[in-house]
């Protein structure tokens, strides 16, 4: 008679093993995931390099546009301030604007959209095509969503950037939810003015919260 009550054993590697999976996915942007993810467990079974650079080097020399925080801002511009859209006229909005369709599918599936799509969510993942580290990519999304066009640091609400903070940590795995937590009660109690806005200052390759004229930096875990 069969056990129905045997408990399910998670193999301890398990949780890294798909966290840098998802990280080279992410950083290689294949056309073909799903062949692309049985080359890169062949390769690891058989001890091999995984293939991450491969793809990111061919984009480099394709028709594609380069993908930049200036081309971002103004698909978040058409996107019109909603919060979510169906991802027919998002894949329709990117494909204008020449943007790499293989980059589109990925984040699709990172994410794991479907046809209603969180714009910001969405938005994250792109930047962090860019950004890398948690820091970068963060401070590429308040570029983006910034309506500030004095020259100044960009600035957002803290209730967005509290969202998006959260969001890219659960997505990178390596910040756990104690930490995101303190980091977002210290800024929201001690950084914040008045106005409720976060500033990120431009010239730092980290992110900089301002506020007056003592700046904090908030590092990531990496």
């Amino acid at each position: 008679m069969p056990q129905t009550d045997k408990q399910i054993c998670i193999p301890p590697e398990l949780p890294e093993l798909l966290k840098q999976f998802t990280k080279a996915a992410i950083q290689t942007q294949p056309p073909d995931l799903i062949q692309w993810a049985a080359d890169y467990f062949g390769a690891m079974s058989r001890g091999e390099i995984p293939p991450e650079r491969e793809q990111s080097e061919r984009v480099a020399s394709s028709t594609w546009a380069e993908l930049t925080p200036d081309l971002l801002k103004i698909l978040h511009s058409r996107v019109g301030g909603r919060l979510i859209i169906h991802v027919n006229e998002l894949a329709q909005m990117w494909k204008v604007l020449n943007l790499p369709t293989h980059l589109f599918n990925s984040v699709m599936n990172v994410g794991r959209f479907t046809e209603d799509i969180e714009w910001l969510k969405f938005l994250a993942l792109v930047c962090s095509a860019l950004g890398v580290t948690i820091s970068k990519t963060l401070k590429i999304v308040c570029e983006v969503l910034s309506s500030d066009y004095d020259g100044g640091p960009p600035r957002i609400p803290f209730s967005t950037f509290r969202f998006l903070y959260a969001y890219v940590a659960q997505v990178d795995g390596e910040i756990s939810a104690s930490q995101v937590s303190r980091m977002l009660s210290y800024i929201e109690q001690e950084i914040i003015g008045p106005d409720g806005l976060i500033k990120m200052k431009k010239p730092s390759e980290r992110i900089e919260v301002v506020h007056c004229h003592s700046p904090q930096r908030l590092q990531d875990s990496k």
